[in-house]
Protein backbone atom coordinates (compact mmCIF):
# COMPACT_ATOMS: atom_id res chain seq x y z
CA UNK A 1 0.00 0.00 0.00
CA UNK A 2 0.98 3.15 -0.88
CA UNK A 3 1.92 6.13 1.59
CA UNK A 4 -0.90 8.48 0.71
CA UNK A 5 -3.50 5.56 0.02
CA UNK A 6 -6.87 7.06 0.80
CA UNK A 7 -5.60 10.56 0.51
CA UNK A 8 -7.21 13.20 -1.89
CA UNK A 9 -4.24 15.64 -2.86
CA UNK A 10 -4.71 19.34 -4.79
CA UNK A 11 -1.19 20.10 -5.65
CA UNK A 12 -1.22 24.12 -7.33
CA UNK A 13 1.24 25.37 -9.87
CA UNK A 14 1.41 21.66 -11.02
CA UNK A 15 1.89 21.80 -14.73
CA UNK A 16 5.52 21.78 -14.26
CA UNK A 17 8.81 22.37 -11.96
CA UNK A 18 7.94 21.48 -8.41
CA UNK A 19 4.26 21.18 -8.35
CA UNK A 20 4.86 18.57 -11.44
CA UNK A 21 7.47 16.55 -9.21
CA UNK A 22 5.02 16.72 -6.39
CA UNK A 23 2.01 15.12 -8.03
CA UNK A 24 4.39 12.53 -9.79
CA UNK A 25 5.74 11.45 -5.99
CA UNK A 26 2.32 11.65 -4.52
CA UNK A 27 -0.16 9.72 -7.90
CA UNK A 28 2.89 6.66 -7.35
CA UNK A 29 2.09 6.12 -3.70
CA UNK A 30 -1.65 5.63 -3.99
CA UNK A 31 -3.11 9.29 -3.56
CA UNK A 32 -6.01 10.63 -5.54
CA UNK A 33 -4.37 13.50 -7.30
CA UNK A 34 -5.73 16.73 -8.72
CA UNK A 35 -3.52 19.10 -10.50
CA UNK A 36 -4.18 22.62 -10.84
CA UNK A 37 -2.73 25.31 -12.84
CA UNK A 38 -3.17 28.55 -15.44
CA UNK A 39 -1.48 26.54 -17.76
CA UNK A 40 -3.47 24.00 -18.67
CA UNK A 41 -1.96 22.01 -22.02
CA UNK A 42 0.51 20.85 -20.23
CA UNK A 43 -1.11 19.84 -16.73
CA UNK A 44 -4.42 18.19 -18.27
CA UNK A 45 -1.07 16.14 -20.09
CA UNK A 46 0.50 15.40 -16.85
CA UNK A 47 -2.68 14.49 -15.02
CA UNK A 48 -3.80 12.24 -18.02
CA UNK A 49 -0.08 10.37 -17.87
CA UNK A 50 -0.89 9.79 -14.16
CA UNK A 51 -3.41 8.37 -14.39
CA UNK A 52 -4.56 11.72 -11.50
CA UNK A 53 -7.19 14.72 -12.44
CA UNK A 54 -6.61 18.24 -13.51
CA UNK A 55 -8.44 21.52 -12.71
CA UNK A 56 -7.76 25.18 -14.17
CA UNK A 57 -7.27 27.36 -11.05
CA UNK A 58 -5.74 30.72 -10.93
CA UNK A 59 -5.07 31.09 -6.80
CA UNK A 60 -5.76 34.03 -6.96
CA UNK A 61 -9.03 34.07 -7.37
CA UNK A 62 -11.01 33.69 -4.41
CA UNK A 63 -14.27 31.81 -6.62
CA UNK A 64 -12.30 29.59 -8.36
CA UNK A 65 -11.13 28.10 -5.26
CA UNK A 66 -14.19 27.49 -4.23
CA UNK A 67 -15.52 25.74 -7.08
CA UNK A 68 -12.55 23.51 -7.86
CA UNK A 69 -12.42 22.56 -4.04
CA UNK A 70 -16.52 22.38 -4.47
CA UNK A 71 -16.14 19.80 -6.89
CA UNK A 72 -13.20 17.67 -5.89
CA UNK A 73 -15.56 16.96 -2.61
CA UNK A 74 -18.49 15.89 -4.81
CA UNK A 75 -16.23 13.78 -6.80
CA UNK A 76 -13.38 12.06 -4.91
CA UNK A 77 -14.11 13.55 -1.47
CA UNK A 78 -12.41 15.94 0.13
CA UNK A 79 -9.12 17.43 -0.16
CA UNK A 80 -7.00 15.96 2.91
CA UNK A 81 -3.81 17.06 1.73
CA UNK A 82 -3.25 20.65 0.06
CA UNK A 83 0.57 21.93 -1.61
CA UNK A 84 0.35 24.91 -2.53
CA UNK A 85 3.04 25.65 -4.74
CA UNK A 86 1.87 27.99 -7.54
CA UNK A 87 4.31 31.27 -7.41
CA UNK A 88 5.60 33.55 -9.39
CA UNK A 89 8.42 35.81 -9.32
CA UNK A 90 9.83 39.43 -9.77
CA UNK A 91 13.16 40.85 -10.27
CA UNK A 92 13.80 44.49 -10.06
CA UNK A 93 14.95 47.04 -7.53
CA UNK A 94 12.84 48.14 -4.58
CA UNK A 95 12.68 52.06 -6.24
CA UNK A 96 11.71 50.37 -10.15
CA UNK A 97 8.99 47.81 -8.49
CA UNK A 98 5.65 49.08 -9.46
CA UNK A 99 2.40 48.35 -7.32
CA UNK A 100 1.33 46.58 -9.90
CA UNK A 101 4.25 44.56 -10.14
CA UNK A 102 4.18 43.68 -6.54
CA UNK A 103 0.40 43.26 -6.54
CA UNK A 104 0.39 40.56 -9.26
CA UNK A 105 3.60 38.85 -6.85
CA UNK A 106 1.47 38.84 -3.29
CA UNK A 107 -1.58 38.16 -5.37
CA UNK A 108 -0.12 34.48 -6.49
CA UNK A 109 2.29 33.83 -3.89
CA UNK A 110 0.58 34.94 -0.65
CA UNK A 111 -3.16 35.36 -0.93
CA UNK A 112 -3.34 32.46 -2.93
CA UNK A 113 -2.00 30.37 -0.22
CA UNK A 114 -4.37 32.46 2.33
CA UNK A 115 -7.38 31.43 -0.12
CA UNK A 116 -6.27 27.88 -0.31
CA UNK A 117 -5.69 26.98 2.88
CA UNK A 118 -9.25 29.09 3.95
CA UNK A 119 -10.78 26.81 0.96
CA UNK A 120 -9.85 23.32 2.41
CA UNK A 121 -9.63 23.76 6.16
CA UNK A 122 -13.57 22.82 6.80
CA UNK A 123 -13.19 19.84 4.82
CA UNK A 124 -10.29 18.79 6.52
CA UNK A 125 -11.72 19.23 9.48
CA UNK A 126 -15.03 17.28 8.98
CA UNK A 127 -12.73 14.70 7.88
CA UNK A 128 -11.16 14.26 10.76
CA UNK A 129 -7.25 15.68 9.85
CA UNK A 130 -5.27 16.88 6.94
CA UNK A 131 -2.04 17.76 5.71
CA UNK A 132 -1.47 21.36 4.13
CA UNK A 133 2.46 22.47 3.01
CA UNK A 134 3.03 25.86 1.62
CA UNK A 135 5.70 26.36 -0.36
CA UNK A 136 7.86 28.85 0.78
CA UNK A 137 11.50 29.51 0.15
CA UNK A 138 14.74 30.93 1.48
CA UNK A 139 13.79 34.12 0.57
CA UNK A 140 11.15 33.42 3.42
CA UNK A 141 13.83 32.97 6.01
CA UNK A 142 16.15 35.80 5.08
CA UNK A 143 16.60 38.61 2.11
CA UNK A 144 18.16 39.15 -0.95
CA UNK A 145 18.27 42.08 -4.03
CA UNK A 146 15.85 42.56 -6.13
CA UNK A 147 13.29 40.49 -4.74
CA UNK A 148 11.25 42.98 -2.55
CA UNK A 149 7.95 41.37 -3.68
CA UNK A 150 8.68 37.83 -4.11
CA UNK A 151 10.64 38.18 -0.31
CA UNK A 152 7.48 39.79 1.30
CA UNK A 153 5.16 36.88 0.12
CA UNK A 154 7.53 34.15 0.77
CA UNK A 155 7.66 35.85 4.62
CA UNK A 156 4.09 36.18 4.64
CA UNK A 157 3.44 32.25 3.89
CA UNK A 158 5.89 31.21 6.76
CA UNK A 159 3.90 33.51 9.18
CA UNK A 160 0.41 32.43 8.00
CA UNK A 161 1.47 28.90 8.17
CA UNK A 162 2.10 29.00 11.55
CA UNK A 163 -1.23 30.66 12.51
CA UNK A 164 -3.11 28.04 10.67
CA UNK A 165 -0.87 24.88 12.42
CA UNK A 166 -2.24 26.77 15.97
CA UNK A 167 -5.66 26.93 14.60
CA UNK A 168 -5.98 23.75 12.34
CA UNK A 169 -3.99 21.12 15.21
CA UNK A 170 -6.88 20.79 17.74
CA UNK A 171 -9.03 19.14 14.49
CA UNK A 172 -5.94 16.82 13.33
CA UNK A 173 -4.80 19.18 10.76
CA UNK A 174 -1.23 19.68 10.28
CA UNK A 175 0.43 22.88 8.38
CA UNK A 176 3.82 22.88 7.54
CA UNK A 177 5.97 25.14 5.35
CA UNK A 178 8.85 24.14 3.13
CA UNK A 179 11.71 26.60 2.16
CA UNK A 180 13.84 25.72 -1.09
CA UNK A 181 16.88 27.59 -1.94
CA UNK A 182 17.26 27.38 -5.97
CA UNK A 183 15.59 24.91 -7.70
CA UNK A 184 16.13 24.18 -11.05
CA UNK A 185 12.60 25.12 -12.34
CA UNK A 186 11.61 27.62 -14.83
CA UNK A 187 10.81 30.12 -12.40
CA UNK A 188 13.63 31.93 -13.07
CA UNK A 189 14.05 31.89 -16.70
CA UNK A 190 10.02 33.00 -16.52
CA UNK A 191 11.03 36.12 -14.34
CA UNK A 192 14.15 36.98 -16.91
CA UNK A 193 11.60 36.61 -19.74
CA UNK A 194 12.12 33.00 -21.03
CA UNK A 195 15.54 33.58 -21.38
CA UNK A 196 18.19 30.43 -20.96
CA UNK A 197 19.64 30.88 -17.53
CA UNK A 198 23.23 29.66 -15.97
CA UNK A 199 22.51 28.46 -12.86
CA UNK A 200 26.45 27.57 -11.87
CA UNK A 201 27.23 30.63 -10.77
CA UNK A 202 24.39 30.04 -8.16
CA UNK A 203 26.02 26.56 -7.54
CA UNK A 204 29.47 28.38 -6.48
CA UNK A 205 27.55 30.00 -3.65
CA UNK A 206 26.14 26.63 -2.53
CA UNK A 207 27.71 24.37 0.43
CA UNK A 208 26.78 21.19 -1.70
CA UNK A 209 28.15 23.11 -4.87
CA UNK A 210 24.84 22.40 -6.68
CA UNK A 211 20.90 23.61 -7.07
CA UNK A 212 18.58 21.27 -6.29
CA UNK A 213 16.19 19.50 -8.70
CA UNK A 214 12.23 19.48 -8.53
CA UNK A 215 12.39 15.77 -7.03
CA UNK A 216 14.32 16.32 -4.44
CA UNK A 217 11.64 18.89 -3.04
CA UNK A 218 8.94 16.86 -3.63
CA UNK A 219 10.77 13.82 -1.17
CA UNK A 220 10.57 16.42 1.49
CA UNK A 221 6.53 17.61 0.25
CA UNK A 222 5.87 13.82 0.38
CA UNK A 223 7.06 13.34 4.16
CA UNK A 224 4.66 16.17 4.52
CA UNK A 225 1.77 14.80 3.00
CA UNK A 226 1.93 11.51 4.63
CA UNK A 227 1.55 9.90 8.44
CA UNK A 228 4.94 9.75 8.65
CA UNK A 229 5.13 13.45 9.65
CA UNK A 230 2.56 12.84 12.10
CA UNK A 231 3.78 14.97 14.60
CA UNK A 232 4.93 17.56 12.43
CA UNK A 233 2.80 20.95 12.30
CA UNK A 234 4.00 24.57 12.28
CA UNK A 235 7.61 24.02 11.33
CA UNK A 236 9.60 25.18 8.68
CA UNK A 237 11.48 22.17 6.33
CA UNK A 238 14.80 23.92 4.69
CA UNK A 239 16.27 22.15 1.74
CA UNK A 240 18.63 24.84 0.69
CA UNK A 241 21.86 22.50 -0.25
CA UNK A 242 23.61 24.68 3.33
CA UNK A 243 22.73 27.94 2.20
CA UNK A 244 20.99 29.38 5.05
CA UNK A 245 23.70 27.85 7.63
CA UNK A 246 25.79 30.22 7.26
CA UNK A 247 26.74 34.04 6.89
CA UNK A 248 27.98 36.11 4.06
CA UNK A 249 31.67 35.51 5.91
CA UNK A 250 31.14 31.84 5.62
CA UNK A 251 32.06 31.79 1.71
CA UNK A 252 35.77 32.88 2.86
CA UNK A 253 37.78 29.44 2.50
Amino acid sequence: MGRLAGKVALVTGASGGQGAAAARRFAAEGATVVLADVVDEPGRALADELGAHYRHLDVSAEAGWAEVVAGIAGEHGPVTVLVNNAGVLHLAPLAETTLADYQRVIGVNQTGVFLGMRAVAPGMVAAGGGSIINVSSVEGLGAGQLLTAYTASKFAVRGMTKVAALELAGAGVRVNSVHPGVVATPLLPTALGGVDVDLSFVAKRVPLRRVAQPAEIAELVLFLASDESSYCTGAEFVADGGVTAGHALSSFG
